[in-house]
């Protein structure tokens, strides 16, 4: 450890948890490491880090605690019984917006300051400049810590309101999950016609990274609420939706997503928005759905 070392305790070991600690370990920080299940720290324990009995010594013994757990309720399980006063915690577990904001009036409730932060990353990302991690919560909080926290990842901060980072990070894993799934949907099509996801990646990767153009296409027009159809109509994208339903469908995969996608661009052909762009779909999402399940815990 180097003279200038701070202390900072590690809540939850998991993939990312453990890169987390290994991060402040290389900077020659003193870290405490606390997992709900044994066997996840030795590496880190051979390292230098030092293990905590219960959760409630691991914030015992830093000013400042990461938390990378499931989400908010294992949070409370964890600090259910700890001493939070004086002592800042940064969420860094995925969970919904409403939930991180609950969590920091708890936190608050019982003298910490809290921030929330969403890492757009996977483990092996951290420590690298490339990398960021959304945060949101008490500006004063995040500037205070901010050296330790740029340590894990690039921060970006989206202000105070503590769900604002969880938001930011969920509308990334919207786009993320969506194109995983989609992925994975065109390699079931590929292996039902004869061909394999080695086949297909060079194509895929090519959408992929054009995905961007239209993104950056679209979206001022869309903050303009200005949806002509002069690119692309929506009864257009409907026909094409329909080709890839059938496609899937003749290939005998599951075609339950796409018919979820055709049926929301048949609606807005039927809403009589056909010769308009498709970012009129927006219109029809906001218009909302039965709630998924879990949502607004």
């Amino acid at each position: 450890m180097n003279e200038n070392s701070a202390g900072v305790s590690v809540i939850g070991l998991g993939p990312m948890g453990r890169a987390m600690a290994a991060v402040y370990l290389d900077a020659g920080h003193r870290v405490t490491v606390w997992n709900r299940s044994a066997g996840k720290d030795g590496e880190l324990l051979a390292r230098g880090a030092h293990r905590a009995a219960t959760a409630a010594e691991a914030v015992a013994a830093s000013d400042l605690t990461l938390v990378s757990l499931i989400d908010a309720g294992a949070l409370r399980t964890a600090l259910g019984d700890a001493d939070l006063t004086g002592r800042v915690l940064v969420n860094l577990s995925s969970d919904v917006p409403g939930q991180a904001r609950a969590v920091a009036a708890w936190a608050a409730e019982r003298g910490a300051s809290y921030l929330t932060g969403g890492v757009n990353t996977d483990p092996d990302g951290l420590g690298k400049p490339e990398s960021s991690i959304f945060v949101s919560g008490p500006e004063e909080v995040y500037e205070a810590h901010r050296p330790v926290l740029d340590l894990l990842a690039a921060t970006d901060y989206r202000g105070a309101d503590p769900g604002l980072a969880q938001v930011y990070y969920q509308l990334n894993m919207v786009l993320f999950w969506t194109a995983m799934t989609g992925f994975y949907q065109a390699v079931a099509v590929a292996q039902a016609n004869g061909l394999t996801a080695a086949d297909i990646l060079p194509y895929a990767r090519y959408t992929a990274d054009s995905m961007g153009l239209f993104y950056a296409g679209a979206a001022p027009a869309i903050d303009a609420d200005v949806h002509e159809g002069l690119a692309e109509r929506l009864a257009m994208c409907a026909a094409s939706v329909e080709h890839v339903l059938h496609t899937a469908a003749d290939a005998g995969v599951d075609t339950g997503i796409l018919q979820a996608h055709a049926d929301l661009y048949r609606r807005g052909v039927e809403a009589g928005f056909g010769a308009d762009s498709s970012s009129r779909l927006i219109g029809l999402l906001r218009a909302g759905a039965p709630a998924a399940p879990g949502a607004g815990r």
